[in-house]
């Protein structure tokens, strides 16, 4: 080979291996060789009646069948058909990356979880990687479960083991090109015990509930790229593009701008009835419908911790017209009216 023919493959050679580098760098190694996972293993749990109670509050409680279940949306809680529990649903958010599918988790063999192992859903509910070694769009909020204790997790499978059996046939998830690759690097083993958590105050309580139902992931602003907007957390504004229409989340801080109105109890009347004041009617895109199925004492867990967020300054009302927002770069109600600092 003559001399600058090497001198060109080696040139040819120093670019792919830059180009490989700086991609890696920026989109992460596990886009190109796929997710971290674990095997899985032979572990079963055992049912009690301690642990169908528990696996049951979580359920309805935390969203698991909100997502799992098809639902009538032309009524305002969104009721679930009778007997369709936990039969999945292809999610209806129309900003999604491709068709996204909540599968059937009830114990239905031909359509359903009948054929998982407790570890594949355990798998699946904290690690993100599905029963066929699929990676899970992280919608399912496995990331904030990753903090659910062992025991709550044998819980909630114990439950699902126990829900009548759906045949509800649906088509495969399907994510576009290329947040297919991208979201490879959302998935993270558990291989140590994950113990109960630290629940001796209600704040410590709530702070672990927030994180839990993933409060944040709607009413924290994000940028082009959904990536939270630094020091915006909780502050709203972010549009969730919902079947019957956009709408804004709500800044949930304690600032003059959010929620400083609310106490304990009528936080907890405007989740149990999705109704301010018995006056103001909340978006069905914030899912009061779940929420309601808390306890008391969870409800007021979350709301002490709420009152200790750091104040966000952001006019958000989905009553008004929407406008451009200088603070999160969106068009959302009362937008205009909020200045950036110094300006």
């Amino acid at each position: 080979m003559k001399r600058w023919a090497k001198i060109l493959l080696l040139i040819f050679l120093i670019l792919i291996i830059a180009l490989g580098a700086a991609g890696v760098r920026m989109f992460g190694l596990r886009t190109f060789i796929g997710p971290r996972k674990r095997d899985l293993t032979n572990r079963t749990f055992q049912s009690t009646p301690a642990r169908l109670e528990r696996g049951k509050y979580i359920a309805t409680s935390m969203g698991c069948f909100y997502c799992h279940s098809p639902h009538d949306w032309s009524k305002r809680d969104h009721p679930i058909p009778n007997g369709m529990e936990g039969s999945g649903q292809q999610l209806p958010y129309t900003d999604l990356p491709g068709r996204i599918i909540a599968p059937n988790i009830t114990p239905d063999k031909d359509s359903g979880a009948g054929n998982w192992s407790d570890d594949a859903l355990a798998r699946a509910i904290r690690e993100g990687i599905g029963h066929d070694d699929r990676t899970m769009f992280p919608i399912m909020p496995y990331p904030h479960y990753r903090t659910m204790s062992d025991e709550d997790l044998a819980s909630v499978v114990v439950y699902l083991r126990s829900l009548p059996a759906v045949r509800n046939p649906l088509p495969q998830t399907e994510i576009i090109f290329p947040v297919k690759y991208f979201m490879r690097n959302a998935p993270k083993p558990i291989t140590s015990p994950v113990p109960q958590p630290d629940l001796s105050d209600p704040v410590k309580r709530g702070a672990f509930l927030v994180n839990l139902v993933g409060c944040a992931d709607c009413h924290t602003p994000v940028d082009n790229h959904h990536n939270p907007i630094a020091g915006m957390d909780f502050g709203g504004g972010q549009i969730l593009a919902v079947p019957w229409g956009n709408a804004a989340s709500a800044n949930i801080t304690p600032d003059p701008s959010g929620t400083p109105y609310y106490d304990e109890a009528l936080f907890i009347k405007t989740m149990r009835t999705g109704v301010v004041g018995g006056v103001r009617e909340l978006n069905s895109a914030m899912p009061w419908m779940v929420l309601r199925n808390m306890t008391d004492q969870d409800l007021g867990a979350i709301f002490a911790y709420l009152k200790t967020l750091k104040p966000v300054a952001h006019r958000v009302d989905n009553s008004l017209p929407p406008t451009l927002c200088p603070l999160d770069g969106t068009m959302h109600g009362g937008g205009d009216q909020n200045r950036k600092l110094g300006v």
